[in-house]
């Protein structure tokens, strides 16, 4: 299958007559990113092919460099941008996530999407999934422009549990009871598993209509204070947590994808990036099924925000922001998107690709992969995913306050005081550090 994709994207990408870019040698170019397993190898083989095509004629090479996690590459990309004189070992493009939009759109050397527009009046973003693109948005700045783009769906063992319902929150609290409580080796069974984090919050106060911090969740500026008090939303998704953990079906620990393809685990929330990874683990143990993020309550909207990563790029002069340009156009191509998802289990971030024969003929017979998609088409623009100064403080702090009330026996009433308490307090000390 690899060998046809990589022939099929050769022909679409056929080369045309353009003049070199560089007369002596080529423009080598770095590109900072975080995939691994299947999609590290996908990711290798299309700079290889970029390098072998586009590259050969234009005069470009691209070289790409894993830099381990996200949080990984941020901190390394952080690093270097508070030590003045080294933006020299800045890459030219680099994936980034959520947790690194603030520190880029600060940085001098950033070459934003909206600057590249500014010196390439012919570049068109209208391709781009609205939802997929507005998420690379920040203060009004198009940062970069998607490319592993991902939403969390749900999911489940099919042949445990068959048609039983997972729309809300209650549905997974109803398991209990429906299902065996014992694996036919003996090992325990737990019906759900999950630990509420920054994204994760997003979602479920992002279907009660309301954002998790002020700004329109730190899209449109620094977020300051909490949204989700005064309105009561933050307090409603409380309440169906502590049910759902006094039900016996929740465990106050992280999912764990090797419990869940062992048969141990029975549903989880998860990117749909892996998909395929999931599929590959369970094997023919039992069938897999995925399912859209469970509503809070039926009252709630459907959706859970765009999550993954985009391409973002920094200015190393003329040639070399060219260069990466050709790049960036390359990897968000609508060719490269459908090539991209079929392997990994990302939503295509070409709407291109989306309405392409190849992805509909893919989803046909790999409905699974259909999910996350469907579900960003229906998820309100206005759910965004939360920008923060300090995210990685407040990540860890919503899963202990969340984890204490279960642990602990607080009430709702009193963790939302002290998520307020806590979370506000974060986002005083960022904005006063930060003026």
């Amino acid at each position: 299958m690899k060998k046809t994709l990589c022939l099929l994207l050769t022909l679409c990408l056929t080369l045309s007559l353009i003049p070199a870019f560089a007369e002596n040698g080529p423009v080598v170019i770095t590109f900072w990113h975080s995939m691994t397993e299947e999609a590290k190898e996908l990711l290798d083989g299309y700079v290889a092919d970029f390098n072998a095509t586009i590259g050969a004629e234009k005069g470009i090479r691209a070289e790409a460099v894993f830099q381990g996690s996200y949080a990984d590459s941020v901190t390394k990309m952080n690093s270097i941008l508070s030590a003045p004189g080294h933006t020299d070992e800045l890459p030219d493009v680099m994936q980034l996530d959520a947790t690194g939009k603030a520190s880029y759109l600060q940085a001098e050397a950033a070459w934003t999407a909206d600057d590249m527009a500014k010196e390439y009046p012919d570049t068109d973003f209208s391709a781009m999934l609205p939802a997929a693109l507005m998420n690379w948005n920040l203060a009004g700045v198009q940062l970069g422009l998607p490319f592993a783009t991902s939403t969390t769906v749900t999911y489940y063992n099919k042949t445990a549990l068959g048609e039983l319902p997972l729309n809300t929150l209650k549905d997974i609290a109803a398991l209990k009871g429906q299902v065996s409580e014992t694996t036919l080796d003996g090992a325990d069974i737990t019906i759900y598993a999950s630990v509420p984090n920054t994204p994760l919050l997003a979602n479920w106060l992002g279907q009660l209509g309301s954002d998790v911090v002020s700004k329109q969740n730190g899209s449109e500026g620094i977020a300051d204070s909490l949204a989700c008090v005064e309105n009561g939303a933050l307090l409603t998704f409380l309440r169906a947590w502590k049910d759902l953990y006094l039900s016996g079906a929740l465990k106050n620990v992280s999912a764990d994808r090797e419990a869940f393809a062992a048969g141990r685990l029975l549903v989880m929330t998860n990117s749909s990036s892996s998909i395929a990874q999931t599929q590959a683990l369970i094997g023919d143990s039992f069938e897999l099924g995925v399912a859209p993020y469970p509503r809070v309550n039926e009252a709630a909207a459907s959706g859970a925000t765009v999550s993954g990563s985009c391409l973002v790029m920094f200015d190393h002069g003329e040639a070399r922001r060219a260069a990466a340009r050709e790049l960036v156009q390359y990897l968000t191509s609508p060719e490269i998107q459908v090539s991209f998802a079929m392997g990994t289990g990302y939503v295509p971030s070409n709407a291109l690709a989306a309405e392409s024969a190849q992805w509909q003929d893919f989803v046909r017979e790999h409905p699974l992969y259909d999910v996350a998609l469907r579900q960003i088409l229906a998820t309100p623009a206005s759910m965004r995913s939360v920008t923060v100064g300090p995210s990685a403080d407040f990540y860890y702090t919503i899963m202990n306050d969340v984890s204490d009330m279960l642990e602990d026996d607080l009430t709702p009433e009193e963790t939302a005081e002290i998520l307020e308490e806590d979370l506000g307090g974060l986002l005083w000390q960022y904005v006063r550090a930060n003026p």
